[in-house]
Formats: C-alpha cells, structure tokens, sequence
C-alpha cells in the first residue's frame, strides 16, 4: 500500500511536535492571539486621563451657560410684563417691590426718577438666585404725563 499524503494548505498541522503551519508561518501561542496588550490598555487610559476632563469641563460649561440663559430669558418675560402693568397704569401699581407669585426665586423692584419735560424713567430690577450668586436683570422705559397731568403739574 502506498500511503497518500495529505497536503494542509492554510490549516495548522496537529502531529503534536511542530508549531509550524504548513504556508511557512508560524503559529502564535493561544494566549497571545487574544485581547490587547499592557502597552495598548496603559495608552488607553493615558488618552481617557487627559481627554475626559477637558470634555467634562465643557459639558459642565455648557450646563451652566444653559441654566443662566434660561433664567436670563425668564427674568426678561417677567420684567416687561410687570414693566407694562407700571407704564399702562402707575396710579394702580403703589408697591415699590414684590414677587412674581407665579415664579417662586424671582423678585422685582421698580424706581422712577423724573426726567424733563415731564419725562419719567421707570426702571424695574428683577433679581434672582443662581448656583448661590444673585443674578440681577434691569429693564427700563420712559413714559410722559398726558396733556391733562402736566397742565395739572403747572398750576
């Protein structure tokens, strides 16, 4: 009988004393072929130490500038709201300061300094608290007596 011999091309060889393959390549031991390495795993982490503070940063940034434009635009709505009330009718609105009852944290105080000709600037200051600070927004407008108010003004 003759014996055939069996060709392996690209498969590993299992007669138990080689660790050649049969394309001429050798074999890597098991342990080897799988996971990363210390030097890719310590690399990693270098990269993870120094870019995830710079991205946590920016995300706390970004949080913060949010909140304050968000109570900024709110304090805004609430001022020129309260600041029409004043203009349309001042003899009604006596108080000086106040809350919003609606809007628990934010406060309002007006001022009016006359200016001439029977100009009067009313400026309301709407004041809140953000991560401990008092923020504070101040809108203002001018208003003029009727024709009625100034001819009483000048007698």
């Amino acid at each position: 009988m003759t014996a055939a011999r069996q060709v392996n091309i690209g498969r590993d060889t299992h007669d138990g004393m080689s660790s050649r393959r049969c394309d001429g390549r050798t074999r890597r031991p098991a342990f080897m072929s799988r996971g990363f390495t210390l030097v890719e795993v310590l690399a990693t982490l270098v990269l993870l130490g120094i870019v995830l503070p710079i991205a946590m940063k920016g995300v706390s940034t970004s949080l913060a500038m949010s909140s304050r434009a968000k109570h900024t635009a709110e304090a805004a709505a609430l001022a020129q709201t309260k600041l029409n009330e004043f203009t349309i009718d001042p003899a009604n609105n006596a108080a000086t300061s106040g809350e919003f009852p609606d809007h628990p944290g934010y406060r309002w105080q007006v001022e009016q300094q006359p200016r001439d000709y029977g100009i009067t600037e009313v400026m309301l200051h709407v004041t809140w608290q953000e991560r401990g600070q008092d923020r504070r927004l101040t809108v203002s407008t001018l208003s003029y007596e009727s024709g009625a108010d100034m001819m009483e003004a000048f007698q």
